[in-house]
């Protein structure tokens, strides 16, 4: 046997052990007129789907930039330390927006121009957002689509052993609150810097973070760059990213059939103002066809449900899910 074969045959070993806790049996779809039977979209309708409403989704990426600096600018206008704490809560949902938005162009669906797309997407809000500007996240993020729960997973272990204990879950929290998790998230850009690419990856994350600072710093009051972007994203962000993840794949298996290796819930206001904007939260949708911008999503699901394809496997809330995901007991 050689190399990579054994190193799938570890990796199913790994898939059949320690995931597919809560991969449902979905019913038989044999396709319909709108959609292939692994529910693609085809046809008109997949075109009609495809297209990107540039001004639109200019004027819903010029929101998410604008909503942190409105949120510090009506801090520093009040300054009290009401409005520090209740900035300090809101900031993560801020955070959360331009990281979906940066969701969105790394599948070159935010602007029909691949060059807008990358540049606001990518360069400027996946950079300033604790990233470095470049297409790592992307390249990873395409693989997942790929074959979720593959060799390539880049969040395998993210959504593996589900469902777990509550005592598993609150500890996986507890990290995420305490800045835990973020460190593990930053420790390795500040590892291998005897590599030139790795050390010129580290210097570009730094300098995004630097212009950040300046912007604070204009203000006239540089300690709200902790307050108010490092501690947030630290902890709360942190914390919000998990649930939004393991709501979308933990317990879910690898297959050819998306129904077994993607929730979907249905979308309530709430959660798709503070945890799922720009439709990520059609997360099944999303998945049957990764090309589809977020604003045409709901019309994908819609026909889905309709078609036949999702059937009963929509989990009527997030709260029913996440008490599903921890409703695992330790082993005897």
């Amino acid at each position: 046997m050689d190399e990579s074969a054994t190193a799938e045959a570890s990796h199913q070993a790994a898939v059949a052990s320690l995931t597919g806790g809560m991969a449902p049996t979905p019913p038989p779809f044999a396709g319909s007129d709108r959609l292939h039977p692994d529910g693609r979209p085809k046809g008109a309708f997949r075109d009609e789907l495809r297209r990107v409403d540039d001004l639109r989704n200019a004027l819903g990426a010029s929101g998410a930039v604008a909503f942190p600096l409105a949120v510090v600018a009506v801090a520093v206008a009040l300054s009290h330390p009401v409005a520090w704490v209740a900035a300090f809560l809101i900031m993560p949902i801020a955070q959360n927006r331009l990281f979906i938005l940066h969701h969105e162009a790394a599948h070159r669906v935010l602007f029909s121009s691949r060059w807008i797309n990358d540049l606001v997407g990518i360069n400027l809000v996946g950079w300033l957002t604790f990233g470095t500007g470049g297409h790592g996240y992307r390249i990873g993020h395409i693989n997942h689509h790929r074959d979720e729960f593959g060799t390539k997973e880049p969040d395998f272990g993210l959504y593996a052993r589900y469902p777990i204990t509550t005592a598993s879950m609150r500890r996986k929290h507890r990290r995420d609150l305490t800045g835990v998790s973020a460190f593990r998230i930053v420790r390795p850009r500040f590892q291998r810097l005897g590599e030139v690419r790795h050390r010129r990856l580290t210097y570009w994350f730094l300098a995004g973070q630097v212009l950040v600072f300046s912007a604070f710093w204009a203000t006239g009051h540089p300690w709200l760059y902790l307050l108010l972007w490092v501690l947030p994203w630290a902890t709360l962000y942190q914390g919000l990213n998990r649930i939004r993840a393991i709501a979308e794949h933990a317990g879910m298996t690898r297959s050819d059939d998306r129904r077994r290796t993607t929730h979907h819930v249905r979308q309530s206001l709430v959660a798709r103002l503070i945890m799922v904007p720009f439709g990520v939260g059609y997360h099944l949708a999303h998945h049957a066809d990764m090309t589809v911008p977020y604003r045409n999503l709901p019309r994908l699901h819609a026909a889905l449900v309709e078609d036949g394809y999702v059937g009963d496997l929509e989990w009527p809330t997030y709260r029913s899910l996440w008490r599903a995901l921890r409703s695992g007991e330790p082993a005897a």
